[in-house]
């Protein structure tokens, strides 16, 4: 659990997907329906309703899609993929208005936040419950392990570095990652890219910042290329540099 916490805020670029039924105060045309609602896509600006956490500061959040699936009456439900700390209540305010009779939230869910998804990733109280307890009276874990996912899911989305065995402890310690350390890369990386630094297992070690290109990384044999962030893997899981120095020189 403690793993998993330090990830959450990489999700944020990831995105969120929902599913919502806007309530219309008139019966509007389908076709104006799905005209207006194709307008609500890209880099809208938005300030957060008056029920909030947030001050009400005008901003910019993205919309990737607005989708209408079904029209019944005056009940429209759409599914809408946007960035983190955007708000729904608000752009169906905004419809609304922008059809000419107002219109409010009937109900919300939401159906994926960053790389999980409702349809893989779901589970009941009672599944885990019952995994637990297999788990803690007959030392069975394989019930624990299908609803229970490793941190490593939560961070497909980023870029990744992978390291050398001898650089993980150094990186658990909040070492940067330097060139030599790097054993292969995603092709994506560019300054201030946040990306995951992986074992060669796949097993999590850090949040890291690229301060470079993958292009350039490939170039150059010394040097920082990333800023460790957050550390996820416990320190002397692997062991230290001085270690792989006494192994070579025996």
């Amino acid at each position: 659990m403690e793993r998993a916490t330090k990830v959450v805020q990489s999700w944020l670029p990831a995105g969120k997907e929902y599913v919502c039924v806007m309530r219309l105060h008139k019966e509007v045309a389908p076709e104006k329906i799905e005209a207006v609602c194709q307008e609500f896509t890209g880099a809208l600006y938005q300030r957060p309703p008056l029920r909030s956490s947030v001050k009400r500061l005008l901003r910019i959040r993205k919309v990737y899609f607005t989708e209408v699936l079904e029209i019944l009456g005056k009940d429209v439900l759409i599914r809408v993929g946007c960035e983190a700390g955007f708000y729904m209540r608000k752009l169906v305010h905004d419809i609304g208005e922008v059809l000419g009779t107002g219109a409010h939230m009937l109900e919300l869910r939401r159906t994926r936040a960053g790389p999980f998804k409702e349809d893989n990733t779901l589970i009941t109280l009672l599944n885990l419950t019952d995994a637990y307890h297999y788990w803690k009276e007959d030392g069975d874990e394989q019930f624990l392990r299908k609803v229970i996912q490793p941190v490593e899911d939560g961070l497909v989305h980023l870029p990744k570095f992978y390291v050398r065995d001898s650089a993980v402890d150094a990186i658990c310690h909040g070492a940067k990652l330097t060139a030599p350390g790097v054993l292969k890369l995603s092709d994506n990386l560019k300054p201030g890219s946040t990306a995951v630094i992986l074992t060669q297992k796949g097993e999590a070690v850090a949040i890291a910042e690229a301060i470079m290109l993958s292009k350039d990384i490939l170039e150059i044999d010394h040097g920082v290329v990333a800023n460790t962030k957050k550390v996820i893997m416990p320190r002397s899981k692997y062991p230290g540099w001085k270690f792989f120095k006494k192994t070579k020189e025996d």
